[in-house]
């Protein structure tokens, strides 16, 4: 039965509503939002935005049909994305991607005689690395000399993560994933040295725009009588352009970390890497999984030969951030559908917002026809302390089907990990291993790379025995 569902996180604009069901995405056009939904419409930059794959197709159907019951003016229908990701996800290539794609699609609009009414990084997602925009409710017509009323959030939501990355070398994941609306103005300008001080970007929209809203905050304007603010199409197209220069410069300190030349750089012969990619085409040409889950994707290796032999598409997640950025112009130069994110599995984004519904967890949205956990399960249950048991059953529920590497404590890697640390992991060991996948599917096929070297089992769940 394909039901359709409430989006219990679109609750705040209270001039639509979205639901889905497992092909589509719909959404409830309700009389206060119709008027500019149908200037958008009627002026013929919804179709330029799609035909240009910018904007997420759309077409009308009737809208007495509105799952909530509620009178609708419109209801539009979209094709499901292949998967929704977050800006907290998003490594530094892929969060400049998505600032530089909405300051277009804002520069394009301004230029037909709209504008977008918010600047949300959640507006934007991607297919594969492209990105690509899917609120269409977000246009409505542009008033000559308004004030950017999205400009507040854009900083918080792009400029600001972007800086702190590419200034300090910080990864703003982790606060951004901890405060939903990104990062404040006033929070970053005290971090700010003074050459970064110099610069007229981070001056106007970083530490003034931060001591407007400190002074705000504290009620020293309240005295002072408000006056109307206003800024030309062309002053505000200069504005734009200098946010874009300077964001399309950003780039990311040259730092080396452990693993991000681990490709290049590991304990495999060439004859045992060449033999891991076959196994792994193997599995992918006989399943022709829809969506690979590839984790622990480094810079894509095995992501790519999945989508060679057959898979629809891959969506990779990694910790280190040097592997993702590499990941990411592997992608984008070769024009593949495998999109890179961030991860931290030990501790993976929950349910969140408001009362939890509003962006959806890891565990809720990552689901695949085929999952791949290469030289991934030792730093979960080495390096981490989980149970292997937990490690397996947790990659395992990912997906039914998969091919999963188990290096054992002799390999140089897990050696790595066991530096100058007692070996409190009795249980980690290959019959373990084995056992732990025999209780929930069967083992299609298994190679050992190596004589007691790694060891690569081809499991599937729907074949377990009892099924």
């Amino acid at each position: 039965m394909n039901s359709i569902v409430k989006d219990p996180g679109s609750f705040r604009d209270p001039g639509s509503q979205v639901y889905s069901d497992r092909e589509h995405v719909l959404r409830a056009v309700y009389p206060s939002s119709a008027v500019d939904y149908e200037a958008f419409r009627d002026s013929g930059l919804l179709d330029q935005l799609i035909l240009e794959e910018r904007l997420v197709p759309s077409e009308e159907v009737n809208a007495a049909a509105n799952p909530g019951g509620q009178a609708a003016a419109y209801m539009l229908r979209h094709p499901r994305l292949p998967f929704i990701s977050y800006a907290y996800e998003w490594s530094l290539g892929l969060l400049k991607k998505a600032a530089l794609f909405h300051i277009d699609i804002l520069l394009t609009a301004l230029d037909r005689g709209f504008t977008l009414s918010d600047a949300t990084a959640y507006n934007v997602q991607f297919v594969g690395t492209k990105p690509i925009f899917i609120d269409h409710l977000s246009f409505r017509p542009y008033r000559e000399g308004e004030i950017w009323a999205a400009h507040r959030q854009f900083c918080m939501q792009f400029l600001n993560p972007i800086v702190l990355w590419s200034r300090f070398g910080i990864a703003p994941n982790a606060w951004f994933r901890g405060s939903l609306e990104g990062i404040e103005p006033e929070q970053l300008a005290p971090l700010l040295r003074w050459r970064d001080r110099l610069s007229p970007t981070m001056l106007s929209h970083i530490i003034l725009q931060g001591m407007f809203q400190q002074r705000a905050n504290s009620g020293k304007n309240r005295d002072i009588p408000a006056r109307e603010t206003r800024i030309s199409k062309d002053s505000f197209t200069v504005m734009l352009s200098g946010l874009r220069s300077f964001i399309y410069r950003a780039r990311m300190p040259q730092r080396r970390s452990a693993w991000d030349e681990y490709a290049s750089d590991n304990s495999y012969s060439g004859a045992e890497a060449e033999a891991k990619h076959r196994f792994v085409r193997r599995m992918a040409a006989s399943v022709k999984p829809g969506v690979v889950i590839d984790l622990g994707c480094n810079t894509g290796d095995y992501s790519i030969a999945a989508l060679e032999a057959g898979a629809g598409q891959a969506i990779g997640f990694d910790f280190d951030f040097g592997a993702l950025e590499q990941a990411v112009t592997r992608a984008d130069t070769n024009n593949l559908h495998f999109l890179p994110l961030w991860l931290d599995a030990t501790n993976p984004s929950p349910d969140q917002g408001w009362a939890q519904k509003e962006r959806k967890g890891f565990t809720e949205r990552v689901r695949g026809d085929a999952v791949l956990a290469l030289a991934f399960i030792h730093h979960l249950a080495i390096a981490r302390n989980v149970p292997l048991p937990m490690v397996i059953d947790w990659v395992m529920s990912i997906a039914p089907v998969g091919v999963i590497e188990f290096p054992p404590k002799t390999d140089p890697m897990v050696q790595l990990l066991l530096r100058n640390r007692a070996d409190i992991f009795p249980d980690y060991g290959q019959d373990q291993f084995l056992a732990c996948i025999e209780r929930r599917a069967r083992i299609i096929d298994q190679e050992q790379l190596s004589p007691g070297g790694r060891l690569l089992v081809w499991y599937d769940a729907d074949k377990h025995a009892g099924r």
